[in-house]
């Protein structure tokens, strides 16, 4: 497993290439919950999540040989953007098996980024590993790799860094690399600080792994957050989740949509599903905390098209 230095390693790699988030607080939803109510806006990030961070993380690792193969991987679409951003920052081309339901906003981005995109009803990983068997592609995973999770832990690291006070971090679920990131890099420097991770109740891969004790394969998702739909949990993920995630609770799809609704009015920031399931959890009592705590909300996730926004909303 990765250690605080390993993490440490990759907010060097990651410094002057993307961006140092904000974060915002709310008075008026603080009030709700009855804590001080911070948001780390990882929207904000470049690509709209994340995902960058783990993947230049990666990219800095890959073998001068492994870059020149070019890469692959699978997504719904932010890590398919994140991807295919910095592969084109490195020169290096880049494929992305991503599913024909995948948001056309997500598939036309992660295009734009410079990315080959391929659509596909069948299961993405296999598919993945198909064609990366038979292009001789270098394999990025979209979250069970240890340096994509040290990537992710920076976004732990400037949690710590800015609100040293922190009492509990709340991170949404799909594959489980942000969890597992912001687990390591929260508990290797502050142990009290409590880590939640939240999935959507049509995606709980992790928490059904935590119950069998190994990875899972759903054999369908069904989520409002299609980022949060991973349909398998790693078997890295699920390690460091065990060992770093306090608790992992459920959200239903009404939940999110109200808390998307509550960020956008009172906070002026558009968050995606995945982004808004955070506050949700906390809005609806799935998680308790204590009064008078400071609470902060990781946003992954800015990248929903007018349509989608118009649809839910």
């Amino acid at each position: 497993m990765i250690k605080l230095q390993d993490i440490v390693a990759a907010q060097k790699v990651i410094a002057g290439n993307l961006h140092r988030t904000p974060l915002i607080g709310s008075t008026y939803l603080g009030n709700i919950v009855e804590s001080r109510l911070l948001f780390k806006l990882e929207l904000y990030q470049k690509t709209g999540s994340f995902k960058p961070r783990g993947v230049l993380n990666k990219m800095h690792n890959l073998t001068p040989q492994e870059k020149k193969r070019g890469v692959i991987s699978l997504s719904a679409g932010n890590h398919a953007q994140a991807l295919a951003y910095v592969a084109a920052l490195s020169g290096v081309p880049s494929t992305l098996v991503m599913p024909e339901s995948a948001v056309k906003s997500k598939v036309d981005a992660t295009k734009e980024y410079g990315g080959e995109v391929l659509l596909t009803n069948e299961d993405l990983l296999s598919t993945t590993l198909a064609i990366q068997k038979e292009r001789i592609l270098t394999f990025v995973h979209p979250f069970d790799d240890p340096m994509v999770i040290a990537g992710a832990g920076t976004v732990g690291m400037e949690i710590l860094d800015d609100v040293p006070d922190v009492d509990v971090v709340i991170v949404g679920i799909g594959g489980g690399g942000l969890a597992s990131g912001v687990g390591a890099a929260i508990k290797s420097r502050k142990p009290n600080v409590r880590v939640v991770g939240v999935e959507p109740e049509g995606a709980a891969g992790i928490s059904k792994s935590l119950v069998v004790g190994k990875p899972v394969h759903l054999d369908s998702v069904q989520s409002v957050a299609d980022g949060l739909a991973a349909p398998f949990a790693g078997v890295h993920t699920l390690a460091y989740v065990q060992k770093y995630v306090d608790e992992v609770v459920l959200v239903a799809d009404e939940e999110i949509v109200e808390a998307m609704r509550l960020i956008i009015e009172r906070c002026k920031v558009i968050a995606e599903p995945a982004a808004a399931s955070t506050l949700a959890a906390l809005l609806f009592g799935k998680i308790k905390v204590r009064p008078e705590s400071t609470v902060v909300c990781v946003l992954s996730g800015g990248n929903i098209s007018h349509e989608r926004l118009k649809s839910l909303l």
